[in-house]
């Protein structure tokens, strides 16, 4: 019997007609049963300052407790400028404060992007990673997933049009399963 657990997704860009967008829509497509997915917006989110710490305001609150109702964590992100995108960045700033209030402790996560570019996000994903290393999120490793995005590949209603790479996308949702699920046999939740 497969373990279902609740999986929060954010993308990285903010842009309606996103490739990371559509990628994402695949990604839900092929998640399979073992997860249920549900994407986390910060769209609303201010630009982070601690003067908030003492009184956040209603949509960090809310932000904060969708990522508190998921057991883990997707991130599905361009790369801008060799970087994280500011927006995400901002995010995960409002996630991790007030100071001892890190939403994502603990809590699996996975990184993927698209780029139409030939390296597909890696200085992203990289830069990224080393976010959520300070931020106390077990982060699966492997398999990496730079997706180099061409005209086509995912329909906007994320049916992947590559035999290939549906079948890559396939295998990384179904090895972030089995991620998430060692992650809470060594560290139950609410630990």
């Amino acid at each position: 019997m497969t373990t279902t657990f609740k999986v929060g997704y954010f993308i990285g860009s903010l842009a309606s007609a996103s490739i990371n967008r559509k990628l994402a829509t695949a990604l839900v497509r092929l998640a399979g049963p073992g997860f249920k997915m549900s994407e986390i917006s910060f769209r609303d989110l201010p630009l982070y300052s601690y003067d908030y710490d003492e009184d956040y305001p209603a949509v960090a609150r809310a932000f904060k407790q969708a990522i508190a109702e998921v057991d883990a964590v997707l991130f599905v992100t361009p790369e801008y400028n060799r970087a994280l995108p500011g927006g995400l960045k901002n995010a995960i700033d409002w996630a991790s404060r007030p100071w001892g209030e890190n939403s994502f402790a603990h809590k699996p996560s996975a990184v993927i992007g698209a780029s139409i570019g030939a390296i597909g996000t890696a200085v992203a994903q990289q830069n990224l990673r080393s976010v959520l290393s300070f931020c106390n999120s077990p982060q699966m490793n492997a398999p990496e997933a730079y997706i180099h995005f061409t005209p086509g590949l995912v329909t906007d209603e994320g049916e992947v049009t590559n035999e290939g790479t549906r079948e890559f996308l396939a295998n990384y949702m179904a090895e972030f399963h089995k991620f998430v699920a060692r992650v809470y046999t060594t560290l139950p939740r609410g630990e």
